[in-house]
């Protein structure tokens, strides 16, 4: 399918397969998702009837991790893996308690290219950019985001729901320790992550089914996981299921407590 903009080329979107990003879509009930999205994630709630507790856990995560660091003194935020905006979106979460937040947003699927403009309406005082690049190619992301970004301060890296998707095979420790290297000292790095550590066999059919529909997943364990952190100073309580990381700064998800969410959240600082 072939979706039009105004300035810009035409944009391929392929409806053949289902996309992890349009599948999160449908999770949070948003319409930006087709047909073959829908099987599948139907496909994933037979598996596990949470997973939509899941997405909205992980995006009231964004928002709190975000708000914790707009409280903390950060005023840099670079989100890769953006995903399909769902409001509140990380600027309105860091402007409202900074109106002047500058964010950039960088990813690679062109439907999220497609809802850019959304990404862009943020505060007179702040800024809001979206880079189209891969996260597998972290030189683009960085150059594209210096042009916005002053890398002499702190910048908050923002991965959610992202690295599961990237194998050790592509190098995800090694992506995450580069991108790391760029920025300075007093930046953070924020990370969400699925797990079959709560739920293994659930977890081995939903990877298989999902691969067998094109879409990878690299479920890590808790130790798998907090390597992303080697180096940073873990921001308390560390390593937690996602909805249990500082609560206080958010409305619970209904449904979240309804046994262990499989996954992941931690911030660490660099030193």
């Amino acid at each position: 399918m072939e979706f039009v903009m105004n300035g810009r080329p035409p944009v391929e979107i392929d409806t053949s397969r289902p996309h992890p990003a349009r599948m999160y879509d449908w999770y949070l009930g948003g319409k930006d998702n087709y047909p073959v999205d829908e099987a599948m994630g139907r496909q994933m709630l037979a598996l596990d009837p949470r997973v939509p507790v899941m997405a909205r856990v992980n995006r009231a995560f964004m928002h709190r991790t975000t708000r914790w660091l707009a409280e903390n003194g950060v005023r840099q935020f670079l989100d890769i893996g953006t995903g399909i905006p769902t409001e509140p979106n990380l600027h309105q979460i860091a402007q409202r308690v900074a109106a002047d937040a500058v964010v950039v947003y960088s990813d690679n699927d062109p439907i999220v290219l497609a809802h850019a403009a959304a990404l862009l309406r943020g505060t007179p005082e702040g800024r809001t950019e979206y880079l189209q690049a891969d996260v597998r190619s972290p030189d683009a992301v960085i150059e594209g985001a210096r042009k916005v970004l002053d890398f002499g301060r702190p910048v908050a890296l923002s991965l959610i729901a992202l690295l599961h998707f990237v194998s050790d095979e592509d190098g995800a420790h090694d992506l995450v320790q580069g991108l790391l290297s760029e920025l300075p000292s007093g930046s953070y790095l924020v990370v969400s992550h699925a797990t079959a550590d709560f739920t293994p066999e659930e977890s081995k059919a939903a990877t298989e089914k999902l691969k067998a529909a094109g879409v990878n997943l690299a479920l890590r364990s808790r130790d798998e996981f907090a390597r992303f952190f080697d180096g940073l100073d873990l921001v308390e309580p560390g390593v937690e299921v996602p909805h249990k990381w500082h609560p206080e700064l958010g409305e619970p998800v209904p449904g979240q407590d309804d046994g262990v969410i499989p996954g992941y959240g931690a911030v660490g600082r660099k030193p």
